[in-house]
């Protein structure tokens, strides 16, 4: 059965598992076995055996270069590592799209090269062997030029054992390149008659072909910019195909049967949001998300909610309003009343007096938001006549009470049949925004600065059907809020929104290195942050070294050469593109003989006020020092410099400069050095 990796711009390759058959394919998200590969190594990876081990490795191009990481591992349980320089014989963009097959029949894989933006399509021999590849940019063929964003693969389309090229493009389908020459001299030649019509509307095409349900003949599927996966089957030949997509296997359509109203709520307390929604004839639908807080896959569990309902047209809301932990339910109906379900863990049962006795005459589609911040939920309902209520509860988050807010949403009438959605939309951790939807089909949004004020650009360029239900979200887990839209025939549009979009996640500033005794990198916070910021991620030749919070990193005992360093903001929103700078040692102090360190332990007390304690081993005698530094990398102290028996030993600072003056708190590090070896850890002084 096949499996396959998807790629994207925030985040590193995703495992699509199949969980079905060869004929009835069903894709799940897999093992995450990439999840500390950075994106912009792996924006496309290609699975292939370079190393002629018999397990799978994978080639990944990004915005770094191009890079291959080995299965150290197992074909059950893959571990990928990276091979530095594999590829430092090419000449390459960023952004290189690659696939790799044998193309001249000699029994090593070869590469093609998408050069993704600027268009060009190149094919790289491979000189080497199967366990040791060899790419030069001498022994390469030009393909041709698609225009932008170049996304090739090698296939075998006609079955004659040559072959051929199939290269996705932005915005202007397919260009399939015909091997019409032979395996030794290839001649690649347009023959677009294959794919004419595909494609069309979409950008960043990046496809594969392949026999996804074992049929014998070759599918089509590509991902697009927006994230969306198309499928296509062939019902033609191979000389005169017939595409025909398929909506089922990756993902489909939901839809509830009419009337669909959502609402999200993580329920099963597994970090990322599941979908509750009413419909036309009172049923409350459950779908779980299978996938991921960033990339979510929906599964319909209809024994969550069951035969749960009372008229029809319902809304919902969800909530702990008793405070036992577990999400209850408030349902809205046609009958303008709203019903409290009290979740007991094996069920639900419906209770009075936890909710206003109220009825909005009709339509009723309650949503529960903290409001004031004061720990408890409070209740919003939106109406038939095109108004909303709202009621502040000043219980507590176990036995709610409820207080009628009149005025709340003064002057504010919507049309009809109102459905609101609320959220954080600046960020601040207060609910500040809402977006409400009407019989007719119309959105309208609304922000709070002391009362309410309406926003005619948000929502302005959205066209939906009757009665509109929106529902503001993040799905795709970077800190801003996405747009469901609940349609009258029962399905949901999703509208993401661009505000913390990758392209949009600035680099750390002003990235500098120190090289005096030790090397630093320092860098400063991001020019105007545009999501919450998690932290920072260090590489030093394409290889992750770690991540940090700080704004500095140290690197222990590099030997003598040039390496190439990179820092990058890590985002709630996915990770920013590189700052970069190149470090050059050319001097090493060599005069010691090696020294053995057992261990540098690490200071007690820390933090510490104004002495702390560093000891630390040696295995045999020699020359050591172990020095004082600052968060700019300067010597303040040096506490040791002579030579040292084999044994433990100890050495007190008193949190003085080397003129014995009292220096700053703050973050310090201390250094040891024996002979060629080195150690360093950090200590705070906290006056």
């Amino acid at each position: 059965m096949l499996d396959f990796w998807l790629g994207n711009i925030s985040r590193s390759p995703v495992f699509i598992k199949n969980i079905g058959t060869a004929t009835n394919p069903i894709f799940r998200t897999g093992t995450d076995y990439l999840v500390d590969m950075s994106y912009l190594h792996a924006e496309v990876a290609v699975g292939a055996d370079m190393n002629g081990d018999g397990l799978t490795d994978l080639v990944c191009g990004g915005y770094s270069g191009l890079f291959l990481y080995l299965n150290t591992g197992t074909a059950t349980e893959p571990v990928f590592t990276l091979q530095p320089g594999y590829f430092g014989g090419l000449n390459l963009d960023s952004y290189p799209v690659p696939d790799v097959a044998d193309v001249n029949g000699d029994g090593i894989l070869d590469l093609v090269i998408g050069y993704s933006e600027n268009g060009n399509v190149k094919v790289f021999f491979n000189t080497g062997s199967s366990s040791q590849a060899v790419f030069t940019n001498d022994n390469s063929l030009h393909v041709g030029n698609i225009g932008l964003y170049a996304y090739p693969i090698f296939c075998d389309w006609d079955d004659d054992g040559l072959i051929d090229i199939l290269c996705g493009r932005d915005g202007q389908g397919f260009i399939f390149y015909q091997n019409n020459g032979s395996a030794s001299e290839p001649l690649w030649e347009p023959n677009n008659a294959l794919f004419a019509g595909l494609g069309m509307g979409t950008y960043w095409n990046s496809p594969t072909l392949a026999d996804i349900d074992g049929d014998g003949k070759l599918e089509l599927l590509y991902g697009t910019a927006n994230g969306m996966l198309f499928l296509y089957y062939n019902t033609g030949t191979v000389e005169a195909p017939n595409w025909v997509e398929n909506t089922s296997i990756f993902g489909g359509v939901i839809d509830v049967g009419a009337a669909s109203n959502p609402v999200f709520y993580d329920w099963d307390g597994d970090g990322d949001y599941d979908m509750i929604s009413g419909s036309q004839m009172g049923y409350i639908k459950f779908y779980r998300n299978v996938g991921t807080p960033y990339a979510p896959a929906w599964q319909e569990e209809p024994e969550v909610f069951g035969d749960l309902r009372h008229s029809i047209y319902s809304g919902v809301a969800v909530g702990d309003l008793d405070g036992d932990g577990l999400p209850d339910i408030v349902i809205g109906d046609l009958s303008g009343n709203i019903y409290f379900h009290r979740n007991t863990g094996d069920g639900f049962e419906e209770l009075s007096g936890y909710l206003p006795t109220v009825n909005v005459g009709g339509w009723s589609s309650p949503r529960l938001v903290d409001w004031d911040g004061d720990g408890d939920l409070d209740l919003f309902i939106g109406a038939e006549d095109g108004t909303m209520k709202h009621y502040l509860n000043t219980g507590t988050a176990t036995q709610p009470e409820w207080q009628a807010v009149t005025g709340f949403f003064s002057g504010i009438d919507v049309g009809s049949n109102c459905v609101l959605t609320l959220g954080d939309w600046n960020l601040d951790g207060n609910p500040d925004f809402f977006v409400a939807g009407n019989l007719i089909g119309n959105l309208v949004a609304y922000r709070y600065r002391m009362g309410w004020t309406l926003d005619t650009e948000l929502v302005s360029g959205i066209t939906t059907s009757q009665n509109a239900t929106p529902a503001l979200v993040d799905l795709d887990h970077d800190g801003d809020l996405d747009l469901v839209v609940g349609n009258y025939d029962g399905t949901f549009s999703y509208y993401r929104s661009e505000r913390y979009s990758a392209d949009n996640l600035t680099p750390p500033s002003n990235l500098s290195c120190e090289l005096e005794d030790i090397v630093m990198l320092m860098w400063e916070v991001p020019v105007d942050p545009s999501s919450p910021l998690e932290t920072y991620k260090v590489y030093l030749d394409g290889e992750l070294m770690g991540e940090t919070v700080e704004l500095m990193w140290i690197f222990d005992d590099l030997p003598l050469g040039t390496y190439h360093a990179e820092v990058t903001a890590q985002y709630v929103a996915g990770e920013s593109a590189p700052a970069s700078i190149q470090i050059v040692i050319v001097s090493a102090d060599d005069t010691h003989l090696p020294t053995a360190i057992t261990a540098l332990n690490a200071n007690f007390p820390n933090p510490f006020n104004p002495e702390t304690t560093i000891s630390y081993s040696l295995e045999e005698a020699g020359a050591v020092s172990l020095t004082i530094y600052n968060i700019k990398g300067q010597p303040v102290k040096t506490l040791v410099n002579d030579h040292k028996a084999a044994g433990s030993h100890s050495v007190i600072w008193n949190g003085t400069d080397q003129s014995n003056r009292p220096v700053s708190s703050g973050v310090y590090y201390y250094k040891m050095r024996a002979g060629k070896y080195s150690s360093t850890r950090m200590m705070i002084l906290m006056k």
